[in-house]
């Protein structure tokens, strides 16, 4: 089965390379996301995160599901000394650091539940994989049609974190500017959840972050520092 959706702004392609009728499945995944996009948006002014970050909501009011996501932004910008923070002078409320590999997390994991074990689910360039082993390329930060490595991936998550897409996006919650120091930050770790977090914490974090990031239990690092130089873990999975 191969299925692509646009959805939370981005392409989402989702790949099962099992025998079997996974239509139901691939159904649920996409409307899950779609679920997600309506209530975690924070350009949506009716959605939860919206309503919430307004004060429209008191914290006894939110749902489980993101009371889950507050619980890890917390855990992250404690852990970073306040560099990755949902909240920023000037902006609203926006968990969407957390929110989108949480949420493909989860739909990967409905596709486990039923029953499929070789997929690639990809979110905009961040994959979860059963399987394998895969293939997934880093995109090189400066040009667009390069890789700077291709790893093998089995039965985990790769995420990538950089300003080559949306511009300086990802800002030092220690002192609201752009981060600086990096190009790129990739993180292969077991879950998306934990990748793509930590990949987005570990940019904000500026030159320390591939360090940090490293550091994190079962989490494996690529980064391009804006001097070009190539930083990355011994258990890199490079092919």
């Amino acid at each position: 089965m191969r299925r692509v959706e646009h959805v939370m702004g981005f392409p989402v392609s989702l790949r099962i390379d099992d025998e079997g009728d996974f239509d139901a499945v691939a159904d649920a995944v996409f409307a899950w996301l779609r679920e997600v996009d309506v209530r975690f948006s924070p350009f949506k002014p009716d959605s939860e995160v919206s309503r919430y970050g307004r004060g429209e909501l008191a914290g006894g009011e939110l749902s489980a599901d993101l009371t889950e996501v507050l619980a890890l932004c917390a855990d992250l910008r404690g852990a970073t000394g306040g560099a990755f923070d949902i909240r920023l002078p000037g902006r609203g409320l926006d968990p969407c650091a957390v929110v989108k590999g949480w949420s493909v997390q989860r739909a990967a994991d409905l596709l486990t539940a039923a029953g499929a074990r070789r997929y690639c689910l990809n979110a905009g360039g961040d994959v979860v994989v059963s399987g394998g082993p895969w293939r997934v390329g880093i995109r090189h930060p400066e040009e667009a049609d390069q890789v700077c490595a291709v790893l093998a991936v089995t039965d985990a998550a790769v995420a990538t974190s950089g300003g080559y897409e949306r511009g300086d996006h990802i800002l030092d919650g220690r002192t609201g500017r752009p981060a600086t120091g990096l190009l790129s930050l990739t993180v292969v770790a077991p879950t998306l959840t934990e990748a793509d977090a930590t990949a987005t914490a570990a940019f904000a974090l500026g030159a320390e972050g591939p360090a940090w990031a490293a550091a994190r239990t079962g989490c494996e690092v690529f980064a391009v520092d804006t001097t070009r130089h190539v930083l990355r873990t011994p258990g890199l999975p490079v092919t």
